[in-house]
């Protein structure tokens, strides 16, 4: 059984940071993209960092680029979204997802590419 579960989200102040991982279990995802999204209050689902299969690609939307890194560990089968600078409107369910063309050069943004899903792990910034 896959499981990709999520973890380090909580309650911080703006400019804070938080880091968050993602570990996945019951096959490995090395060849595979792994990406970052959020789901604000009563918004859609939405993109928000991605990394290709040898961290050689990395993708991030505009609203979180200089603040937020990805990284992964391939021998520990973990992405982890590094959150600096945090402002309230961060406040969000993350999802972690793996998926895409095996070896693909570049990393999709559409979550629609994505095969398995986390449960989420809640972030919230206060102000």
């Amino acid at each position: 059984q896959v499981q990709l579960v999520e973890s380090g989200g909580g309650l911080v102040q703006a400019g804070g940071s938080l880091r968050l991982s993602c570990a996945a279990s019951g096959r490995s995802f090395s060849r595979y993209a792994m990406g970052w999204f959020r789901q604000p209050p009563g918004k859609e689902r939405e993109f928000v960092a991605a990394s290709s299969w040898n961290s050689g690609s990395t993708y991030y939307a505009d609203s979180v680029k200089g603040r937020f890194t990805i990284s992964r560990d391939s021998a520990k089968n973990t992405v982890y979204l590094q959150m600096n600078s945090l402002k309230p409107e961060d406040t969000a369910v993350y999802y972690c997802a793996a998926g895409g063309r095996p070896l693909a050069t570049k990393p999709p943004r559409d979550r629609l590419n994505y095969d398995y899903w986390g449960q989420g792990t809640q972030v919230t910034v206060s102000s």
